[in-house]
């Protein structure tokens, strides 16, 4: 494989393990449960991805695609907390 699409493979696999542990916050500490049970499950899909990866050799492309079509449609079941600039204070 040449050297560039090598390189640009592993880029796009670590683009999509960052879209994957991309988690909103929750704006309430009532949903702090459901946002770490979020996390916990993004986590363990890039673990066990990468640990296929190693295991199996595959390229990173297709990798980065199975983790994308596994965290499409993942959504926060919480209130995801909202930056608004008008609520920091000098």
């Amino acid at each position: 494989m040449n050297e560039r699409i090598e390189e640009a493979s592993h880029v796009d696999l670590l683009a999509a393990i960052v879209l994957a542990l991309d988690v909103p916050l929750p704006a309430t500490a009532a949903d702090q449960a459901a946002y770490h049970r979020l996390l916990e499950r993004c986590i363990g899909q890039v673990q066990s991805l990468v640990a296929l990866m190693l295991a199996y050799g595959a390229g990173p492309w297709h990798f980065a695609s199975v983790l994308r079509q596994r965290i499409t449609g993942r959504p926060a079941n919480y209130t995801p907390f909202e930056y608004r600039r008008d609520e920091v204070t000098s």
